[in-house]
């Protein structure tokens, strides 16, 4: 878990204060699909309690998992930017509690509030970032002839 990816700690509290009111608890079995790359993202969630790992379709082959977030991590950016389509996979590991966001309400809100709109787009691309980071990585140790010298 990073600072970048946590809502504690990405995103300052008085924004926290006014996000949360619009999210709903909802839980998910272990192996539970939440989206798939390609498709419309119009949700995302906060990850309570369990941990979900992030993947990407790799043709031929198996989905790599990217990255295993656990609590306080967002799960979902795809849902902030135009198209809306989902750029990863995401599947349970565990038994997952999260707090879930309906996509349109919240890029309302941040239409309505613009510096809480840019609190949110900081956030999310601080996310978006350390993702990128993350699958560059994952994706030179599964297919780099030397990985990626990060170990």
């Amino acid at each position: 878990m990073t600072s970048t990816t946590t809502l504690a700690a990405g995103l300052p509290a008085e924004y926290r204060e006014r996000l949360m009111p619009h999210a709903r608890e909802v839980s998910f079995e272990t192996g539970a699909r939440l989206f798939e790359e390609g498709r419309r993202a119009d949700r995302f969630w906060i990850v309570r309690t369990g941990t979900v790992a992030l993947d990407l379709h790799v043709p031929g082959r198996r989905a790599a998992v990217i990255e295993s977030l656990g609590h306080g991590e967002l799960v979902g950016w795809s849902w902030h930017f135009p198209p809306h389509s989902w750029h990863l996979g995401a599947e349970t590991t565990s038994p997952v509690r999260a707090w879930e966001f309906d996509a349109e309400a919240v890029r309302v809100l941040c239409a309505e509030d613009p510096d809480f709109g840019h609190a949110i787009a900081v956030w999310v691309g601080r996310v978006v970032a350390h993702r990128l980071h993350a699958t560059r990585v994952r994706l030179l140790d599964l297919y780099a002839p030397y990985g990626s010298g990060s170990g």
